[in-house]
């Protein structure tokens, strides 16, 4: 009986479950993380799964299988890479914010703090429309088209709802300045 014909018989599960061992020892001969391995068989095993309809097309199992690893291990390296690389420019990013704000003045620090805690307060006693709009507007960077198709109205509309929003919200840190400014 060859291989091919074997292979229409038996299942994905029971194809990965018999020749695992020797997919594992390839694996980790590829990976120089132990606890990769783990990961990477697992992505095997759906490649496997992913190709059952053509399984009984395949006429040397073991060579197939053997792409199939050495594809996962090449896949797992790239992304792997690429998860390194981001995680360098964070921690250069971080570094670099830490150095900026090193360089600003402690008092200068704990004003922008208490800034920044003020709006985020006004900003939850806002409506929701009104937090939406100024959020997206002043965080995302949307433009007035954008944010008129979002909310499915015109632009003169977003423009006025703008408007209020900050209005509204400017009162609102307006209070909460003066509440804060007690006689001594």
């Amino acid at each position: 009986m060859s291989e091919s014909i074997q292979v229409s018989a038996i299942s994905p599960q029971s194809i990965f479950l018999e020749h695992q061992n020797w997919l594992r020892t390839v694996v980790r001969s590829r990976l120089n993380e132990p606890d990769a391995v783990e990961d990477v068989m697992q992505n095997i095993a759906l490649a496997i799964v992913r190709q059952q309809p053509s399984l009984q097309e395949i006429s040397r199992l073991s060579a197939w299988l053997y792409q199939i690893a050495v594809r996962q291990v090449l896949m797992y390296r790239r992304t792997s890479g690429r998860r390194r690389r981001m995680l360098s420019r964070v921690g250069q990013h971080v570094a670099q914010q830490s150095e900026a704000e090193s360089a600003v003045p402690p008092n200068e620090r704990i004003i922008a703090a208490e800034t920044a805690e003020n709006v985020r307060q006004a900003l939850n006693r806002l409506g929701e429309l009104d937090r939406h709009i100024l959020l997206l507007k002043y965080t995302e960077n949307w433009s007035y088209r954008q944010l008129a198709e979002h909310l499915g109205v015109r632009e003169d509309t977003v423009e006025y709802r703008l408007l209020k929003a900050r209005k509204h919200l400017k009162s609102l840190l307006g209070r909460s300045s003066s509440q804060e400014q007690l006689p001594c």
